[in-house]
């Protein structure tokens, strides 16, 4: 029998944006008021959630884990930060299973964890559990859902 397939969003999920964020100037701040995700070099300064990669360990001994993020468009560093975060954290699990789109309702399985519906995860095929909601406030709810 083959594991069923899970996706983990990034920012808000496994990654503290705030993290980052706390790293950055304030002028910078004020330069990209509005649009944060654009600030070069924010994505390799971020830290992991409190529990994010236990948690991965864990979903990983039973499920096809994946990364499915969305790096910001105009943002050219974004990406290659993203992957720089998963091998720093997560390369044991992650290494060449990450997905960067702005179509996640576009890749097939039968779980997707995103703290957002936007870019296709609201419209996600499998299930989404909507992290940060109040069915699924924090990773132990994640993981009390699908460890059962």
């Amino acid at each position: 029998m083959s594991k069923k397939r899970l996706f983990f969003d990034m920012d808000g999920v496994l990654v503290d944006f705030e993290s980052g964020l706390k790293q950055i100037d304030e002028a910078t701040k004020e330069l990209y008021k509005g649009r944060l995700d654009e600030i070069p070099g924010l994505f390799a300064l971020m830290q992991p959630l409190p529990g994010a990669i236990e948690a991965v360990r864990l979903l990983a001994r039973r499920y096809d884990v994946y990364i499915l993020t969305t790096s910001p468009w105009n943002n050219p560093t974004a990406a290659s930060e993203k992957i720089e975060w998963v091998k720093k954290y997560l390369d044991d699990i992650f290494h060449k299973r990450v997905i960067i789109t702005h179509h996640k309702d576009l890749c097939e399985g039968d779980y997707l964890i995103d703290d957002r519906g936007k870019n296709g995860a609201s419209e996600f095929k499998g299930e989404w559990l909507h992290f940060g909601s109040e069915r699924f406030p924090d990773m132990d709810s994640i993981l009390n859902y699908l460890l059962m």
